[in-house]
């Protein structure tokens, strides 16, 4: 790679686990290696506030932390959080949809309990029947946007690009000097603002052609390989 990033913006689940959610064994290690190289990594990530900061006590991380795919974004360190939206419109929709279409559960996945800014239904409802429906309905402004783990209804300025906007702004580190690494849908956005982004081994094919490098190594294989790459490099100056 031969460039140092300035932050690495990085996805959870499917980039630091498997398909199943299991964390990979060295995703510690890696993530710290980064850090260790005076790099604050920022989780990006469509899950809640609650597991996201569990993860990131653990590991020790430094950056700020973009959660619910940019509707919160909360930095421990200096107590900052902006909540960017309420989540009403995405759970009042669900209960639409469900009294609509037979079967789907509006209650959804079991994170939501501690959403705060988006709600999301199950991966495996009919996603194409549910963004059907929501282009007829009275919620046709919000987004439909299907991950591996979740079908994420939320409003239309929200988006992993939007929220590590703010992560950076707190920073002081421009967007183009951050690397991204993500696996779904949800992180084009975030791809699209940085500087270098990387798809991840097993990502989506539009994940893969919005990166500006797709790896064949699977999910958290390809970030321990950059990882040591980074710390390398960080030798090397």
């Amino acid at each position: 790679m031969g460039w140092i990033p300035k932050a690495v913006a990085i996805d959870i689940d499917g980039t630091i686990t498997d398909t199943n959610r299991a964390l990979h064994p060295h995703a510690v290690s890696a993530l710290r290696m980064i850090e260790e190289c005076g790099i604050p990594v920022i989780f990006s990530t469509g899950n809640v506030r609650p597991v996201t900061y569990g993860l990131w006590r653990l590991m020790q991380l430094s950056g700020p932390m973009v959660c619910e795919n940019g509707g919160v974004v909360w930095d421990p360190n200096s107590g900052r959080i902006e909540i960017r939206a309420s989540g009403t419109q995405a759970k009042e929709a669900a209960e639409w949809l469900a009294q609509n279409i037979p079967g789907l559960d509006a209650k959804g996945i079991g994170s939501n309990a501690w959403r705060e800014s988006e709600w999301c239904l199950k991966p495996s409802e009919n996603y194409e029947l549910i963004c059907d429906f929501m282009e007829k309905s009275k919620w046709d402004n919000l987004n439909v946007v299907r991950t591996g783990f979740a079908i994420h209804l939320m409003e239309p300025h929200l988006s992993k690009g939007e929220g590590l906007k703010v992560a950076l702004e707190w920073l002081g580190i421009s967007a183009s000097d951050v690397l991204a690494i993500g696996d779904a849908p949800n992180d084009v956005p975030m791809f699209n603002l940085v500087g270098h982004s990387v798809a991840v081994g097993g990502a989506y094919g539009v994940t893969i052609e919005n990166a500006t490098i797709s790896s064949e190594l699977p999910h958290c294989e390809t970030v321990i390989e950059i990882a040591n790459e980074i710390k390398n490099n960080c030798k090397s100056v």
